[in-house]
């Protein structure tokens, strides 16, 4: 059972190849969370693998995964198996160490971890990766995912591979909580007037927090995540954010498809 999160296909390309591989069902954090139902509740065959993948937001989990693993209650648990992956353009910073405390709190125990280098589409503050690197990245990647996969499949414990960059506890335990407080905000989202009134930012919201409004324009509200996917699957770049990202490139994940993202977050 692989809990996944996803905003422009990263995470979901590395949770469905584990997946396939280990041969584990996949499940959204989105959709489930959407629910809003009060527990998150799911029941554990024997020997049954449990995976959270997902993308690092300013060097830790999302907060999406933190409250959805809070939610999380396990039926039949009894010491399975449990691994995490965190896609990420360079480095996670302590974002194990963060997943590893609040799955602690629950009575489960992270037994391996891994960080996968992914494209970036963090366009706020950066802009998207050359067409050579991105190619790049994905390739790398592959080699990667087969090496995850093994190590899941015969469930070796203590087996952390990642790539904690400089200062990680500066990275994690400084700059992610101002990154929560002061840069998930939707003021500054808008549609320029090439838009539309397609709808597809709608459709990909992870956390329904946009809705089209009478004018046919994406209107946004205070649910937010930042996982990019209304700014990237606007097939004509009509959705920005101030002027951050007027001039900068797009990018969504080549082996997941519009409709793996949507469905995901119904």
């Amino acid at each position: 059972m692989i809990f996944y999160f996803s905003g422009t296909g990263n995470s979901l390309q590395v949770a469905r190849n584990i997946a396939e591989h280990v041969g584990e069902k996949l499940i959204s954090i989105a959709h489930a969370m959407n629910n809003k139902d009060d527990c998150c509740e799911y029941a554990l065959k024997q020997d049954e693998v449990i995976g959270f993948v997902y993308p690092v937001y300013a060097w830790a989990p999302p907060k999406i995964v933190l409250q959805f693993i809070e939610k999380l209650k396990l039926n039949n648990y009894h010491d399975n198996y449990i691994f995490s992956a965190a896609t990420c353009g360079d480095n996670i910073g302590n974002t194990m160490k963060v997943l590893e405390g609040i799955l602690c709190k629950k009575n489960l125990t992270l037994n391996s971890g891994f960080s996968v280098i992914m494209p970036n589409n963090y366009i706020i503050l950066f802009d998207v990766d050359s067409n050579e690197l991105e190619k790049k990245k994905l390739s790398a990647a592959e080699g990667t995912l087969e090496k995850i996969s093994a190590v899941i499949a015969e469930k070796r414990k203590g087996v952390f591979e990642i790539e904690k960059g400089f200062f990680p506890s500066i990275l994690t335990n400084v700059i992610n909580p101002l990154f929560n407080k002061k840069s998930i905000d939707t003021k500054k989202f808008y549609a320029n007037e090439m838009c539309t009134g397609c709808g597809l930012c709608e459709r990909v919201c992870n956390s329904r927090n946009i809705n089209i409004g009478v004018d046919g324009k994406p209107q946004w509200g205070r649910q937010c995540l930042q996982c990019m996917a209304c700014l990237h699957y606007c097939p004509i770049k009509a959705v920005q954010y101030g002027k951050r990202t007027v001039h900068k490139g797009r990018y969504t994940n080549p082996y997941v498809s519009l409709e793996d993202i949507s469905s995901g977050n119904k």
